[in-house]
């Protein structure tokens, strides 16, 4: 047994059901094998001698037939049940997985391969619960009842039977080392196929502007094409072990039935006893032939379950949310369309959070605090102590990459330090409710996502029981009701995925509306101006600046637009954090934020 075999049965709590009920089952099954070969024994054995009553042995060996089947039946449906409430269990742990890990390094991961775990790579696991599983369960209990009831009838069988039975799970054994490992490159070339063509299906405009869109149509042919050979080959391999195993029980049964037809002949055996060693023989290997066949109808499963329980250990490097990797990305940007549906909150640390202060009086202190990215040599920030009171509205300034965006990130909870504290009024972020806290904030990423709902529902993921006025209203503030005015059908039109249907700039507004809808008394603004034209520009740091008013506002900007807004400019530098130009050197400042 696989160690991702012993921990799915560990730790799933339906499966570990599930295999005492296929166990009771199979026993009562073994029973009534033993009571329908009896009956029918004694049946032909009466029959041929001309003597005995036929009806009650008759009604006897339906009512076996019918429980058979009924037993069928029950094992079926609970088998069903499990494998739904475990790959149920599965997916839960594996959303929550991904709710807990960071925008970067869901990022650096294939969405494509994770939805193809999620859906098809899960569903693969039906064959290997509702098949293997309760066979692997016979497969223990049967061929020890038969050989155990063989050996009162006649212990020459019971000994052939004893010798032979190990050559089926040997020969299965042997080829099915060869099959797991053409299934688990078979699963290796779906995923990698699913992800591979989420990501050319998402780039189309790219490739097509660049003239790529026929070299990655051959490209993802060619990897169907790889994966549909490797699943020739696993089924070939399938059907030839099927081959040897049904040989191979068939020979053994031949060695039971040849000595008994010979006794039989010479009149060393009664034809009752005969009767029910050749009905019992078969039923001895049976359980292990179909656990061999289950076997390779399963390995997709297993190949699967490794893989689930190798992302569930995949733990940030950091300890935080986002610990693993650097959300600031290659442009000094947390980049929001990277998990469009995780909640992006870091672990809950402390069993009881504390109680989230005021955040509209709150100050807000970083502490010493450091992090360290994977992927980099020099930390992101070092030893960085930083003060924002209530009401304030500070600007970041300094070159990509250098640590502004992760210092959002801090205040959001998707990194935690590796050093240091992030304080909420004296509280540790840590320790605060991250669902409370978020509830005061409003963020605008430079690259938010957009879903594909209508404009409204986008706005409104600010504030869900906002009314249609107040959707408006916040549209108006962010100076994105004249565009959306002119969509085919206003508010209520449909977008594409991540967006699509509008520019850079009009995203940019929407999302700066979900800001002013939400009115949060703390609002994180990663550069909201971005991609505007210059008008838009204008207009849209008049709202933010109407927005920001009363509230403490932290500003990551790339232009000079905001900074007139500012209480406070600092400059943050290869990780460290200090004081910008002074306001008349508009020139140095408008190299800093340019740079």
């Amino acid at each position: 047994m696989k160690p991702a075999e012993r921990r799915l049965r560990r730790e799933i709590p339906a499966l570990r059901r599930h295999l005492t009920m296929s166990t009771a089952l199979a026993l009562l099954g073994a029973g009534l094998v033993l009571g329908q070969a009896e009956l029918l024994a004694g049946l032909l054995a009466d029959g041929f001698a001309g003597r005995g009553r036929w009806t009650g042995p008759l009604v006897a060996l339906g009512t076996v037939l019918a429980l058979r089947a009924l037993l069928a039946w029950a094992r079926g449906a609970l088998a069903q049940r499990a494998a739904a409430a475990t790959k149920r269990d599965l997916r839960d742990r594996l959303t929550a997985h991904l709710r807990d890990t960071g925008p970067r390094r869901l990022a650096a991961g294939r969405h494509g391969e994770t939805a193809t775990l999620l859906t098809r790579g899960l569903d693969a696991l039906d064959p290997y619960l509702t098949g293997y599983l309760p066979t692997m369960a016979a497969t223990a209990v049967v061929p020890l009842v038969v050989v155990v009831r063989l050996g009162l009838a006649d212990w020459t069988s019971a000994l052939i039977v004893v010798i032979t039975l190990p050559l089926i799970p040997v020969f299965g054994a042997l080829v099915g080392l060869h099959t797991a490992q053409r299934t688990a490159r078979q699963w290796r070339l779906l995923a990698r196929l699913g992800g591979h063509f989420l990501d050319v299906v998402a780039g189309l405009p790219t490739l097509r502007a660049f003239g790529r869109e026929r070299h990655q149509t051959r490209v993802v042919r060619e990897m169907a094409d790889a994966h549909r050979r490797a699943t020739m080959r696993t089924l070939r391999v399938a059907f030839l072990s099927s081959l040897v195993l049904e040989t191979v029980a068939t020979l053994s049964v031949a060695l039971v039935a040849v000595p008994v037809g010979l006794r039989l002949l010479d009149g060393a055996l009664d034809l009752r006893t005969a009767l029910v060693v050749l009905f019992l023989a078969p039923e001895a290997y049976l359980p292990l032939r179909a656990a061999g066949a289950a076997f390779h109808d399963s390995a997709e499963g297993i190949a699967v379950t490794e893989r689930v329980f190798a992302l569930l250990d995949d733990a940030d490097d950091t300890g935080g949310a986002g610990g693993a990797g650097d959300p600031d990305g290659a442009n000094g940007v947390i980049d929001d369309s990277a998990a469009p549906t995780a909640r992006l909150l870091v672990k809950d640390v402390a069993p009881a959070p504390a109680p989230v202060p005021e955040a509209r009086t709150a100050r807000l202190r970083l502490e010493g605090v450091t992090v360290h990215h994977p992927d980099r040599a020099a930390p992101a920030l070092a030893d960085v102590s930083l003060t924002v009171h209530p009401g304030e509205h500070l600007a970041l300034v300094g070159p990509s990459g250098a640590g502004k965006s992760t210092l959002l990130a801090l205040l959001l909870g998707f990194v935690t330090p590796g050093a240091g504290r992030v304080l909420v009024d004296g509280t540790d972020l840590a320790a605060l409710d991250p669902d409370a806290w978020l509830a005061q904030v409003a963020w605008v990423p430079q690259r938010p996502h957009l879903f594909a709902t209508s404009v409204a529902d986008n706005i409104r993921l600010g504030r869900p029981d906002a009314t249609d006025a107040e959707v408006r209203a916040a549209a108006r503030a962010a100076c994105a009701d004249g565009f959306i005015a002119a969509l085919p059908q206003g508010y209520d039109t449909v977008l594409g995925e991540h967006g699509a249907g509008l520019s850079a700039g009009q995203r940019q507004r929407t999302a700066l509306a979900r800001a002013f809808l939400k009115d949060a008394p703390v609002l994180l603004l990663d550069e909201p101006t971005a991609h505007l034209d210059p008008e838009s520009e204008a207009a849209v740091t008049g709202a933010t600046a109407e927005l920001m008013r009363g509230r403490t506002a932290i500003v990551v900007a790339h232009r000079t637009g905001l900074l007139p807004h500012a209480d406070r400019i600092l400059t943050v530098r290869a990780g460290t954090v200090g004081p910008a130009p002074s306001r008349p050197a508009a020139a140095g400042l408008t190299g800093l934020v340019r740079s």
